[in-house]
């Protein structure tokens, strides 16, 4: 397991269930200051296996958000280029968990689907 840690926030990558969680109030203060978590989310794709037959769904990988209280605009960019990112996998399923008890992530996950149609967003 990957793990990030800040003052305020954790993020961590556990290879076993495909899944990258984020928890806390994440508030760095540009883009490039989210390098790191760039890299862990660029590793949690290079992880997802790939070996499957024709008839198999497709690999799936994970956000997990419902615990990520706040995320800043820097935090919101950073998540959209990863959503890009992802469309050129067409062969890994993105999955989002977010909480409707967490004001922010209702329109902003919303504007990630736009970005990528066939991204499901589960809410808790």
């Amino acid at each position: 397991m990957t793990e990030i840690n800040g003052a305020d926030y954790s993020v961590w990558h556990s290879p076993q269930n495909s899944t990258v969680v984020f928890q806390g109030s994440l508030s760095l203060g540009s883009t490039l200051d989210y390098t790191p978590i760039i890299q862990l989310l660029e590793a949690a794709i290079a992880s997802v296996p790939s070996d499957r037959s024709a008839d198999e769904v497709s690999p799936t990988l994970r956000l997990d958000l419902r615990k990520l209280e706040f995320l800043n605009s820097s935090g919101i960019n950073m998540l959209s280029r990863f959503v890009i990112m992802m469309r050129q996998q067409p062969q890994i399923a993105l999955v989002i968990l977010g909480s409707k008890a967490v004001i922010w992530q209702g329109r902003s996950l919303k504007n990630l689907q736009r970005l990528m149609p066939t991204m499901q967003v589960e809410w808790a």
